[in-house]
């Protein structure tokens, strides 16, 4: 019979201060990690910039039609901060989603491709992640991210809101999203379009990820440049799991700080939920 194999369990964390801002030169005492209640002990950790894939999944319904070019700028600004060995895909959806530009580390013909897109029809949000899901399955770097351009809600998708979280749990990628919202036109929008926001920000702690909403479209690309700065300023965690059960269960995952460093205001974590356990 073979001997158990140990599985590290990696966790990307994102420390902020209660302005918002990074906190970075933390240290691996600072962090605890807990599997299930369960304190575990931490076996590694880093803090350097690595290189990440990342998959841009880009509204173009109707909705968004006088938002799109600070939309479109916001990305450029998002793939202009990126690494050398960086690579990006481009998902865009209306009535459906599709694939724009396949993985490419060329941000020129990423910006081309954007210039060419058309806005018309419904927001197929949930069909949108979920191809961009899909696609990460042919990344080249371990680490891998998904950003969502989007005014909100979902009005056209075949898969639904479960779908869509088991798929998220499953992927192991971490998912941030960008919400243009609008204060005129509120009384207008559907239940789907007044829940978007709510279901994205779900979407995106679940993997320690974050959704951040802007009412002033001149605000979109700093945001987007702030996303980038986050993802190459975390911190990873690692654990071997005290439980070497290979069940195939959702393990609750919980990464604290052991003690605010002398110094700073009480700070923020930001980690994913969970994981799967290997089964078998």
């Amino acid at each position: 019979m073979s001997a158990t194999v140990r599985v590290i369990v990696l966790v990307n964390v994102t420390v902020t201060d209660p302005f918002n801002r990074l906190v970075t030169g933390l240290e691996q005492e600072n962090f605890r990690a807990q599997e299930d209640n369960v304190e575990q002990e931490v076996v590694h950790f880093s803090s350097e910039d690595v290189p990440v894939s990342i998959g841009v999944i880009f509204d173009l319904s109707s909705s968004m039609s006088n938002k799109v070019d600070k939309a479109r700028q916001a990305a450029v600004q998002f793939y202009k901060t990126a690494n050398p060995q960086d690579e990006f895909f481009l998902v865009s959806f209306a009535d459906r989603a599709q694939l724009t530009s396949r993985f490419t580390q060329s941000v020129e013909e990423l910006q081309t491709r954007m210039m060419y897109t058309q806005v018309k029809g419904r927001t197929a949000l949930l069909d949108g992640i979920y191809l961009g899901l899909s696609q990460m399955r042919g990344a080249h770097n371990a680490k891998r991210a998904l950003l969502i351009l989007s005014d909100g809600g979902d009005n056209h998708s075949r898969y639904n809101e479960g779908d869509i979280k088991n798929f998220v749990k499953e992927s192991d990628v971490q998912l941030y999203a960008i919400v243009t919202y609008e204060a005129v036109g509120y009384r207008n929008r559907t239940t789907e379009e007044l829940n978007g926001p709510s279901l994205l920000t779900e979407l995106t702690e679940m993997t320690g990820g974050r959704t951040f909403t802007v009412d002033n479209l001149n605000d979109l690309p700093d945001t987007a440049t702030k996303i980038s700065m986050e993802l190459r300023n975390q911190y990873v965690v690692g654990y071997k799991p005290g439980n070497h059960a290979r069940d195939g269960k959702w393990r609750k995952i919980r990464v604290k700080l052991q003690h605010t460093p002398k110094g700073f205001p009480p700070l923020n974590v930001y980690a994913k939920t969970g994981y799967y356990a290997p089964a078998h």
